[in-house]
């Protein structure tokens, strides 16, 4: 049996010797690789904090002690620790181990997480109330570089420094954001730091100099500064959490087990909040993830070669697609053309367009929040990098920033993934909404998303965004009314948020991307029996039910909306009149969004048009009151019936309740 199938929880650990904590690390890696090349995953991120998490865990008691995972795709090894090897191998499946922290999968699970930066200010949150309550466990949160510099974790940090929580922060240094220091000063500073003397002497030569007479005080503040100052020069990457008031731990090896348990040992003694800077390798002990450290960061990876393992295609990206996860890369040339041509996402779709747009029109600049390639702005960073801005985790600010770059009389493009919009709502409404500055919000990954989860279904920005004045919201019913939208959004002066999938596009002969009217949408079949009404490239699904329907006698009306705000009330009142139900989709949730939209607008013409007084309205969508967790993006479409033959259900479902019958019924073949 091997070591990591015979532990039965992370206390097993401290019996274990070096050799088999070694042992134990690779069989940890070779896990998570054997799994992920088939599930898919967050692979990079995950290898690199193999030896970090197995130190932590062999020197802390969990569930007891608390370990905080800041964004938690680095999670996977914390898994197999806490009890999940059986299940290990259903990762990011419908109904199988999540790809992020799950408090309903396990007590070592301190919270729900999957967006960065959040850690920093939940461990406080922990240790304060543990300090509250008189208890004494030990709350230590693992962030990563990136998720470091967004707004969240710094208002932690400063809050942490100046209240001198008991907390330890394990930084996950793996891009190297942050310069190492490998002078011989910095180790030996930090192995001074650690030792229960540093601490001891420090405090009693300060108590010593306070009691002298007349000059005490004085004494104290300028041995302090002298000590700042020997720290800062050592120690340049810690100067800043030295300056908050947060002890600096590093820089420490990240795979070496024996220096980071006896780090981490001194660390967890000291008192007040500590950070230990750790180096870590994203991707370690897989050469492809290292050398590729982008493609395989996840959660949809490039083809991946594994002894014994077949590589499944959920885990590897269609030819020139993005893929779902933060930050996947487009494949290589050479890749793309060993595999079979499928069309590409809308996302792909949507950058071709803003370059031509950009070529069009030197005002035009681009910005992401961390995400240039998952958001295909990367290219746009290659043709335009004078025009381009990556601001890194910190959505409010690149909201704001586009906000400023539309009052300085450019036209910004802001790309951001639907769930993590939700994090720049105050930016939204304040500084683009309010100002009426042209900024066009690129809402990408709008509905489900799939694998990631709970964190990441793009479900609930429809309800928030629609309240808005100034603001409008479109999204296409496919790939090449996307290219439309976009032009509308550059044509026209007010805030314009267009929301498209992480789809393939439906593979469409390009037109000529005209732009739309603003606020105007399409009738793509008449009816007078049932309308179905859409929003997104659920239209197209709609419209084949419409069709299976006709087969049967019924006479369906199909609207694309187009526009969520404005809507186009008059085409809907309009095509509403003498039907007998009115039915709207959404990918998104089902209160207060675009069904509650149409449903308004019927009950405001019903007051003085008795022909659509009463009119029955079935509104589809994502079901409120409840996240939408992991699964393919088809099985969860299949769960939810948001796909053709569950919407189709929906609708029969409806017509039954309501006692209603074709207007012309069909007749069979060979009858008069």
């Amino acid at each position: 049996m091997s070591i990591l199938a015979s532990l039965t929880g992370p206390r097993d650990l401290r019996a274990l010797d070096d050799a088999q904590l070694q042992t134990l690390c690779e069989e940890i890696r070779r896990t998570i690789i054997e799994t992920v090349a088939v599930t898919g995953g967050h692979l990079g991120s995950s290898l690199g904090v193999v030896e970090l998490t197995v130190a932590l865990h062999r020197l802390l008691d969990s569930p007891r002690d608390r370990i905080v995972w800041d964004t938690g795709h680095q999670a996977y090894p914390h898994k197999l620790l806490t009890g999940r090897l059986e299940r290990f191998h259903t990762l990011r499946q419908l109904g199988g181990i999540g790809g992020f922290p799950r408090r309903s999968e396990s007590e070592h699970d301190v919270m729900d997480g999957g967006h960065a930066g959040t850690g920093l200010s939940v461990a406080q949150g922990l240790a304060a109330a543990r300090d509250l309550r008189g208890s004494h466990e030990r709350v230590v949160v693992v962030v990563g570089d990136a998720a470091l510099m967004s707004g969240l974790a710094l208002e932690a940090l400063n809050d942490i420094g100046h209240r001198q929580t008991n907390l330890l922060i394990v930084l996950n240094d793996n891009e190297m954001s942050i310069s190492p220091t490998v002078g011989a000063l910095s180790n030996y500073l930090s192995a001074i730091k650690l030792s229960q003397a540093w601490q001891t002497t420090k405090a009693g030569y300060d108590a010593f100099l306070e009691h002298m007479p007349i000059v005490g005080s004085t004494a104290v503040e300028l041995s302090r500064r002298a000590r700042k100052s020997v720290v800062n020069f050592a120690q340049q990457p810690g100067r800043l959490f030295e300056d908050l008031g947060i002890t600096y731990i590093g820089v420490v090896p990240g795979h070496d087990l024996d220096a980071l348990t006896s780090t981490f040992r001194g660390a967890l003694r000291l008192e007040g909040p500590v950070l230990v800077h750790v180096r870590t390798q994203k991707g370690h002990g897989y050469e492809p993830a290292v050398a590729d450290q982008v493609g395989f960061h996840g959660a949809a990876l490039p083809p991946m070669d594994v002894p014994g393992v077949t590589s499944s295609p959920s885990a590897g990206q269609a030819p020139g697609r993005q893929a779902n996860g933060d930050g996947d890369a487009t494949l290589s040339v050479a890749q793309a053309a060993a595999a079979a041509r499928k069309p590409p996402t809308y996302t792909a779709v949507m950058v071709q367009e803003l370059l031509a747009i950009a070529a069009e029109d030197p005002r035009v600049v681009a910005i992401t929040a961390g995400m240039p390639t998952g958001t295909g702005l990367n290219l746009f960073g290659a043709a335009h990098p004078d025009r381009f801005f990556d601001v890194g985790i910190a959505e409010p600010h690149a909201v704001t920033f586009a906000a400023g770059l539309a009052l300085g009389g450019l036209r910004p493009f802001v790309a951001v993934y639907s769930t993590f919009l939700q994090r720049a709502f105050d930016q939204t409404v304040h500084d683009v909404c309010q100002n009426d500055q042209p900024v066009v919000i690129g809402v990408d990954r709008a509905g489900l998303v799939g694998e990631d989860g709970t964190s990441h279904q793009g479900m609930f920005t429809l309800p928030a965004q629609r309240q808005l004045p100034n603001l409008v919201i479109a999204s296409p019913r496919d790939e090449q009314e996307l290219r439309r939208l976009l032009r509308t959004a550059f044509a026209q002066s007010h805030p314009f948020a267009l929301h498209y999938p992480r789809d393939p596009g439906l593979d469409l002969a390009p037109v000529a991307p005209e732009p739309v009217p603003v606020g105007r949408g399409e009738v793509l079949r008449e009816g007078t029996d049932i309308l179905l009404v859409g929003f997104g490239p659920i239209v197209m699904r709609a419209l084949a039910v419409a069709e299976t329907l006709a087969t049967e006698g019924w006479s369906v009306g199909v609207v694309n909306a187009r526009f969520l705000a404005p809507l186009d009330e008059a085409l809907i009142v309009e095509q509403a009149r003498g039907t007998r139900l009115v039915v709207t989709v959404e990918e998104s949730v089902d209160a207060g969004g675009f069904g509650s939209a149409v449903l308004e607008a019927l009950a405001r013409a019903g007051l003085s048009d008795e022909r659509v007084r009463g009119l029955p309205v079935r509104i589809i969508g994502i079901p409120a009151g409840r996240f939408v967790d992991h699964g393919s993006v088809a099985d969860l479409r299949r769960t939810l019936r948001l796909d053709t033959p569950g919407l189709e259900a929906q609708v029969r479902e409806t017509i039954s309740r309501l006692g209603l019958t074709p207007s012309r019924p069909v007749v069979e073949a060979g009858t008069a």
